[in-house]
């Protein structure tokens, strides 16, 4: 019984789970941001490759 009290009085747990929140939630926004702008800098780099084969490089 004195055991169950102790695991429910410790707090180390929750501080673990609230670190693990915060992890996901700083790992999905830059999964996000990088989807994002992985677009954007896939279309300049194709765009400059163009340019760039059709002055014969």
């Amino acid at each position: 019984m004195n055991t169950i009290c102790q695991f429910l009085k410790n707090d180390e747990a929750a501080t673990a789970v609230e670190y693990a929140v915060m992890l996901a939630l700083i790992i999905g926004v830059m999964i996000a941001t990088l989807q994002s702008f992985g677009g954007a800098a896939g279309g300049m780099w194709s765009k400059s490759r163009e340019q760039l084969e059709s002055h014969g490089f």
